[in-house]
């Protein structure tokens, strides 16, 4: 049995198929004709955006459409004159590169920056880097694409990694499931994985080769395992987990447009974390009764510059419209520590972590927020906007950043702009610090909103992204979670509500604790809204709410 990280849920039987893709050779020689070699990147330039279009169309005919616009989004750095076409052009004609090692070198600046992010969605941008890199190559040298689109049967697909163009090229019909060496949860197969219900498994060493075409395998992506000897009695047992899975689902389904209420009627809210306005359908098709972390950072990282105050206008109206009247809080910018700007040009810090990120990029680059907070207040016209503010470790740094709104409030209106009256702002819960001076913070803000990931990293001093000392992070330590209570207490005693949007909140083990604790609000991926849900109607609060079940 191979065992390895569990990425899609659900079982499947079949053969497997190994993608097996060659090696892409970049020479090295110089160049003495530039013009001709730059000539010949733009012609392969123009195929490999042409070539997109082609994959996007295909995939509007087989994906979602919030599942093909990652073509679109490919579209967008391939038309990236800062950081890609620009970059390339100049290697080619001031160091004699051909145009396969130009292309190469700037595609790995891009993919080291991204794999280098803790935060696992922009590693799984690295990928997209990596997908586009390949396409853009093999027009340069001439190499074809494996196709997999006239599969005739269903098919385990087994790879080093899938990429977007991989499963545009598939007949996804016939996919019964995913074996990759690398990927993580927020890859895009991972994400395509989950939305169309195809068992997937990851991080399983060597799988090309250990696997073989032909081979039958179970596959099981709730536990994370690959069996390679199949018997009669594995058959039996996928079977039975196959009618087990279609009764679950049809379970939680029963959930959907019900409050989220324990067995002896303690209410809460179940809301969802995004990243790009694309996502939002996804949250109405949960049944999530807000949106609690809208990551605006990602409408920075997605292009090669910096969005403008209409740009960003768009998207948070078009979250606000969609999820009116439900609420929407949207994270002011929390770049740095492990999410690079290239467009920002920040210098290299030796703990990142600890450094210029988040608020206090935004409070010393005042224009940089001002911009963010104009678009978000003109936007809340369209919708119930929360703003708040990241990273938050001063009562200074607060009021500063709430007077710079105030600012932007007061311009606005004399511009002729207008806004909603009633516009809440809160803070994230992240340093260890704000934890402890929670009843301070509380007098400040209408909000409070728990972010258990950093939270947890920087009370235990353990890089979450760091193998060596990963298994130091640990949400569930008694020192986060005395911080996660006290908060919530702080919050309450200053009759203002308290939400949790980190990893944690979606973990149904820790939530009877956090409901204990009276928390107010989880906001969680949205495919764990209904599941929550479900297993928050079997608790009765006033099992949890004594001070006996926490000692």
């Amino acid at each position: 049995m191979l065992k390895g990280l569990k990425i899609s849920s659900g079982t499947a039987l079949a053969n497997v198929i190994v993608l097996e893709k060659s090696a892409l050779l970049v020479p090295e020689y110089t160049i003495t004709d530039v013009e001709q070699e730059i000539s010949r990147f733009n012609h392969a330039h123009t195929c490999a955006l042409e070539e997109n279009r082609i994959l996007y169309e295909k995939a509007c005919q087989t994906l979602s459409k919030d599942d093909a616009a990652i073509f679109l989004a490919h579209k967008e750095i391939l038309e990236d004159e800062f950081s890609l076409v620009i970059p390339i052009t100049d290697a080619i004609r001031n160091n004699h590169w051909n145009a396969a090692k130009a292309t190469d070198f700037q595609f790995n600046q891009i993919i080291s920056m991204f794999e280098n992010m803790g935060d696992e969605y922009m590693k799984a941008r690295a990928l997209d880097a990596r997908d586009i890199r390949e396409r853009l190559l093999r027009h340069l040298l001439g190499i074809q694409n494996t196709d997999l689109n006239n599969l005739e049967e269903n098919h385990i697909i087994a790879a080093y990694e899938i990429t977007p163009s991989d499963t545009a090229r598939m007949n996804l019909d016939k996919v019964a499931g995913f074996i990759t060496e690398t990927g993580g949860p927020a890859s895009h197969s991972a994400i395509i994985a989950r939305n169309l219900g195809i068992p997937a498994v990851s991080m399983i060493p060597d799988a090309v080769h250990v696997l073989r075409t032909g081979m039958q395998v179970l596959l099981d992506g709730t536990n994370g395992t690959v069996e390679t000897e199949v018997t009669e009695e594995t058959i039996n047992r996928f079977l039975k987990a196959k009618q087990e899975e279609t009764e679950l689902h049809a379970l939680y389904n029963t959930y959907r447009g019900k409050p989220t209420i324990t067995k002896d009627g303690h209410q809460l809210s179940l809301f969802a974390n995004i990243g790009v306005p694309k996502d939002v359908d996804k949250v109405l098709d949960a049944d999530a009764e807000g949106i609690g972390l809208f990551r605006s950072e990602f409408l920075y990282m997605d292009s090669g510059t910096l969005p403008n105050e209409e740009t960003q206008f768009e998207a948070y109206k078009a979250v606000l419209e969609k999820m009116n009247p439900k609420p929407v809080i949207i994270r002011t910018l929390d770049i740095g520590g492990d999410k690079e700007l290239p467009s920002l040009n920040l210098s290299k810090e030796d703990n990142p972590f600890l450094g210029y990120r988040a608020i206090r990029i935004c409070l010393d680059r005042t224009e940089l927020f001002r911009t963010q907070l104009r678009a978000l207040v003109r936007a809340s016209s369209y919708g119930n906007l929360q703003i708040m503010f990241p990273m938050i470790s001063s009562l200074e740094e607060l009021r500063t950043a709430k007077a710079v709104l105030n600012e932007v409030k007061t311009s606005l209106s004399k511009e002729g702009f207008s806004y909603s009256a009633q516009i809440p702002v809160g803070m994230m819960i992240e340093v260890p610090g704000a934890a402890v001076m929670a009843d301070d913070f509380a007098k400040e803000v209408d909000f409070f909103s728990i972010g258990t990931n950093d939270l947890t990293q920087y009370t235990l001093a353990a890089d979450r992204g760091n193998p060596k000392v990963a298994h130091l992070y640990n949400p569930r330590h008694p020192a986060v979670l005395s911080l996660i209570r006290y908060t919530i207490e702080a919050a309450h005693k200053n009759g203002i509500p308290c939400g949790i949007c980190g990893e944690s909140a979606g973990d149904t083990k820790l939530q009877p604790l956090f409901i204990g604790y009276g928390i107010d609000e989880l906001s969680m991926s949205p495919t764990s809204i209904l599941k929550s849900r479900m297993e928050i109607s079997k608790l009765i609060y006033t099992d949890y709410n004594t001070d006996s079940y926490f000692s």
